[in-house]
């Protein structure tokens, strides 16, 4: 399993949670604007704010990915990979900060090679499905996407930190190669894709 490196955050630095989590509902949102966590106002639907709701859709999808019987260093994983991806909100909700790291790419990279280790080579398109956990797992990886390609769109604005895309773009791989993996540990094959 992974381990997320001890650092403090620019984002702690920037935003006072405890106080900001006191009152859940503020009303300064009701006109169609939010607040990232410089102060700066942006509208609801502004490429940064699409971003940074994909990336926490995406970490929900690993939530119920995760709350599925899986193999401990599988969950292990996931669950770094949650915090991981709390991060990368926090990156975009401070525009300028960088808190995703290359040693965390890496971190994916050395996960994906050991569980692809154990899988046999496709040779044929797969089909998302298997067992529920392996049909989720998919679900995440195709959001994983739509995370990926909202940066890409928010990047072609404003410049966001480059590893943070490679980290999204590893992690869309990883989520595929561990489906694979929960349907082989559970003894279901892969669904192969038939041409009609």
């Amino acid at each position: 399993a992974c381990q997320l490196p001890d650092t403090t955050t620019k984002l702690e630095d920037h935003i006072k949670m405890g106080n900001r989590l006191t009152k859940i509902y503020t009303r300064t949102g009701d006109q169609g604007t939010t607040g990232l966590g410089d102060g700066v106002r942006v509208d609801k639907d502004h490429a940064r704010i699409e971003a940074i709701g994909t990336v926490d859709e995406l970490n929900c999808a690993l939530g119920q990915l995760v709350a599925h019987d899986l193999p401990d260093t599988i969950a292990g994983d996931l669950i770094l990979i949650q915090h991981s991806l709390f991060d990368i909100g926090g990156e975009l909700s401070l525009p300028g900060t960088n808190l995703i790291a290359d040693e965390r790419v890496a971190r994916l990279e050395t996960i994906l090679d050991t569980l692809n280790a154990e899988l046999s080579p496709l040779r044929e398109f797969i089909l998302p499905g298997g067992t529920p956990a392996a049909a989720a797992c998919h679900a995440a990886r195709a959001l994983c996407r739509r995370a990926e390609r909202r940066l890409i769109t928010l990047n072609k604005s404003e410049s966001i930190n480059g590893v943070t895309l490679r980290y999204l773009n590893r992690l869309s791989d990883l989520l595929f190669v561990m489906a694979r993996c929960i349907n082989k540990r559970a003894g279901r094959k892969d669904v192969l894709w038939e041409r009609h």
